[in-house]
This record gives C-alpha cells, sequence and structure tokens, in this order.
C-alpha cells in the first residue's frame, strides 16, 4: 500500500502551478497524492497578481487559517512535500497536531522565524542564491540540517530539472534520515 502524500502549493496555488505536474508525474508510483491549494486553504484573495499582497495576506492571518483546514480536513498521518508558504503551513499543522510522518520543505524561507520544530522527519531544500534561506545557525539551533540546490534561487521548485533532483531526493530520503547538513545537490 502507498503512503500518502500531501502536497501543498506555493503563494500562487492552483494559478500558476502547472509546474506541480513534475512532482506529480514523478512520484505517483511511490505515493496516494493529494494536493492542496494553499490559497484555497488560507482563503486569500487571488485577484491580485502583486505578490507582496498575497504574501502580506498570509502574514496577517492565511497561514493560521491553512493550518486550522488543513488540521480539520487531514485525519490520518501523511507526508507533506510543499513549497514556499506551504512549507510554513505544513510545518506550523504538524506543530498543532496534524498527523504528519515527513516534511520535505523546499524554498520554505519563512521557517526561519520558528522556534520549534515539529516530531517528525524534516527535509529542508533550499537555492544556493535564495538570499532568504535560513542561517546556519538557526539550523543548528534547531537541530536542522538541510540541502542546497547549487546556482538555485527561490523559485528552483518550478524548474523540470530542480524537480527531479528534489524527487530523487525524496526518494532516497524516505528511509535514511537524518541527513549530512548542508548538502550539495548539483
Amino acid at each position: 500500500m502507498k503512503e500518502r502524500l500531501i502536497i501543498l502549493s506555493d503563494i500562487w496555488g492552483f494559478q500558476k502551478s502547472e509546474w506541480i505536474n513534475y512532482y506529480s508525474d514523478l512520484l505517483s508510483s511511490d505515493y496516494n497524492i493529494k494536493y492542496y491549494d494553499s490559497c484555497d486553504l488560507g482563503e486569500i484573495e487571488i485577484n491580485s497578481s502583486n505578490e507582496n499582497i498575497r504574501h502580506q495576506q498570509f502574514i496577517n492571518s492565511g497561514i493560521e487559517i491553512a493550518v486550522k483546514k488543513l488540521i480539520e480536513f487531514e485525519k490520518k498521518e501523511c507526508n507533506i512535500l510543499a513549497f514556499s508558504i506551504g512549507g510554513t503551513i505544513a510545518w506550523k499543522a504538524a506543530l498543532n497536531g496534524l498527523k504528519t510522518k515527513s516534511i520535505y520543505a523546499v524554498s520554505s524561507t519563512r521557517l526561519r522565524y520558528e522556534t520549534e520544530k515539529p516530531d517528525c522527519k524534516i527535509k529542508l531544500i533550499f537555492g544556493e542564491k535564495d538570499d532568504f534561506k535560513p542561517t546556519p545557525e538557526w539550523l543548528e539551533k534547531l537541530h536542522l540540517t538541510n540541502e542546497i540546490i547549487e546556482n538555485g534561487t527561490h523559485q528552483i521548485y518550478t524548474e523540470k530539472k530542480h524537480s527531479i533532483k528534489i524527487c530523487e531526493s525524496m526518494q532516497r530520503t524516505t528511509t535514511s534520515f537524518p541527513m549530512k547538513s548542508n548538502n550539495l545537490i548539483s
């Protein structure tokens, strides 16, 4: 029987998520996948194409709303693959009772503000050139490690070549946590 995998979108939700198919295609043989639009979960007004406005909606109340809804919708243990703001939603949901086996958070830079970690397997992946990725000090304080995608920016997850590397990394580490700190994926 396949394990459950929840995929949480980035700040754009379904609107700009054609890239999500890369992950679904690569992971569907290993997981039963359920996809959530983070904007829908967080009741974000999607008429605006301004990233700052969407971001502020998530910060003001959207993350909190999304966390509550995700916990309400998901009653069984799951793995989570989350992108950008989706990683923060997954993290906080796991801290608040979502039965979480593992979190794979890609470009979830807001995690750098978290002071505690969920009790599950955690894999963090960031682009090397993402200026807002957590510091080594933050990682050390929470006893976490991360993988860095060489020359990657915040949007690494939207590129097919990186999605393949991320999925391969997920498949490699399904049973082999924790990983070496700050691995570089080229």
